[in-house]
């Protein structure tokens, strides 16, 4: 579910006309919803009510600290995979005491400032990374929480690049070593065997991959417990959303249909996995982020000409690669609905962006009502890997963002000046 809508033949985000937005700020734009932000977290949260348990939002979705404010207000904890995202969770008024700290390349530098900012645990990729965790950890005087990420060698079955929990993957450490490591880094002074992580991968739709892996993993999880005290089993993320056309099928009224039935929901998660984690007696963790994110955004773009040949109509429009590279980078789906509905026969079009690549695009031979030069067009679902994955290809300035809650709307990120993008350059001494 999310609060972007048609109202009449406007679409809206929540109670704010998205034109409204553009009239104000311009396009290329994101727009996100704080309500679907809300409403998603609260959804995952209550359904696992009957455990102990912390959410902890996977911030390499979304980054932007009105996002984060929200997650911190709500109550969330954080996973982060770097130092500086650390950094801008502190910024946002998040509680470093509910951030877990994934990433396979940990530097000491942001071991040194993770364990000074007290986080709650780093999830461990490898055995070198316990040994230096510790030696950092010796040098502050300080006892460093630690968690082994397992791979429990899962095919999860999405897409190859967001794939982590097979031994083809350089994820986590094999199941079968687990066990050994845990008891040297027993002996490792200045560790505490917190917990146990494990993490698939991203975009699962359907809640099998997640209840086989936690099938394998739990019979571990219990020795580990009793010879090591544990506290905590997280679960990873992963909860996939729905990319396909939802608006254009009648909004919350397609949430009524038969095509919903096989939506994973946070009440058919919980069902499955609930029942299998409460025996354990352990805190649970668990660290989505495409799922609360993800239906919470949108770009905006403004077609800047239609381009005929003999084959092709291409819509190309004021963004590009550089504000959303999903469709070039994962060739993934984005619904592309125009700000005003509009009736007639669709069109076969490619969306494509200004940038002098063949791959900049947003779809190919997609239908598409009838638009023209000046027209608005919204991609949905991109408050996931969206804007946090943009660059300064081409020269070109990072978008402006904008958070909408009920009726009010604000700037949350103002649109990067152009001379800010090389504002950190300059020419070397000789060439003056």
């Amino acid at each position: 579910m999310h609060d972007f809508r048609y109202v009449g033949n406007k679409l809206f985000c929540e109670g704010v006309a998205v034109e409204t937005l553009v009239k104000k700020f311009g396009t290329p734009l994101y727009v996100y919803s704080q309500r679907t932000l809300t409403d998603h977290f609260q959804k995952l949260d209550s359904a696992l009510g009957a455990l102990d348990h912390l959410v902890c939002f996977a911030m390499k979705s979304n980054s932007n600290l009105a996002v984060l404010r929200t997650i911190a207000n709500l109550g969330g904890g954080f996973d982060i995979v770097s130092g500086g995202e650390l950094q801008r969770v502190i910024a946002a008024g998040g509680d470093p005491r509910k951030c877990v700290f994934a990433g396979v390349g940990k530097t000491e530098a942001e071991i040194e400032f993770a364990l000074l900012e007290n986080i709650y645990c780093f999830n461990v990729e490898s055995e070198p990374e316990l040994q230096r965790i510790n030696k950092v950890a010796a040098r502050l005087k300080k006892i460093a929480p630690v968690a082994v990420r397992v791979n429990p060698n899962i095919e999860a079955h999405t897409h190859a690049k967001i794939t982590t929990g097979t031994y083809e993957n350089k994820f986590g450490i094999e199941f079968e070593k687990i066990e050994g490591i845990y008891a040297r880094a027993s002996k490792l002074k200045n560790l505490r065997l917190r917990g146990l992580q494990m993490h698939i991968g991203s975009q699962l739709t359907t809640v099998s991959p997640f209840e086989q892996a936690i099938r394998k993993v739990l019979p571990l999880v219990e020795k580990l417990k009793k010879r090591h005290a544990l506290e905590f089993f997280s679960i990873g993320g992963g909860l996939g959303i729905v990319y396909q056309p939802v608006l254009a099928s009648g909004s919350a009224d397609w949430w009524q249909s038969a095509a919903a039935k096989n939506v994973l929901t946070p009440a058919k998660y919980a069902a499955r996995l609930v029942p299998l984690l409460r025996p354990l007696g352990l805190k649970i963790l668990l660290e989505p982020g495409r799922f609360i994110s993800g239906n919470a955004g949108i770009l905006v773009t403004r077609i800047e000409y239609v381009k005929r040949t003999g084959k092709k109509n291409f819509l190309i429009v004021d963004a590009a690669m550089n504000d959303l590279i999903r469709p070039a980078f994962y060739d993934a789906y984005h619904e592309i609905v125009p700000l005003t509905r509009k009736g007639g026969a669709p069109i076969s079009s490619d969306v494509v962006g200004p940038i002098c690549e063949s791959g900049d695009y947003f779809c190919k031979d997609r239908p598409l009502p009838k638009l023209g030069e000046g027209d608005a067009i919204a991609l949905l679902s991109a408050g996931a890997y969206g804007s946090v994955m943009g660059s300064n290809y081409n020269a070109r300035p990072l978008p402006t963002e904008v958070l909408v809650n009920g009726k009010k709307f604000a700037a949350v990120r103002e649109r990067q000046a152009v001379a800010k993008i090389w504002a950190d350059e300059k020419i070397a001494p000789w060439q003056k």
